[in-house]
Parts: structure tokens; C-alpha cells; sequence
């Protein structure tokens, strides 16, 4: 593994953000940010076509 502990840190408060923006945009009625649903591996076409209840 040469991943140093620094960048696994990083690498998972990165992803954490990630899924705090995306909850937010969620909940406030808005569309993710493409970035943010990559990182955290979700497909951005494939969400797009989720529909509201």
C-alpha cells in the first residue's frame, strides 16, 4: 500500500463532505452536485432519473 495515513484522512473527509453536501442538496430540494454523487460512487445519470414521491 503506498497510500500514507495522511491521504486515507484525507481521502475520507473528502468523502465525507461529500455526502453531507449531497444530503443537504437532497433535503433542500435541489440536485447534487456531479462530483459529489461520483465520489461517492452513485451514478449522475442514473440519479437523475429518480422521481419524487
Amino acid at each position: 500500500m503506498d497510500r500514507g495515513l495522511f491521504f486515507v484522512i484525507g481521502d475520507f473527509f473528502t468523502t465525507f463532505g461529500s455526502a453531507a453536501a449531497a444530503s443537504r442538496a437532497v433535503e433542500a430540494g435541489r440536485k447534487p452536485r456531479r462530483g459529489d454523487l461520483k465520489k461517492l460512487g452513485i451514478d449522475p445519470t442514473a440519479f437523475d432519473k429518480i422521481g419524487r414521491f
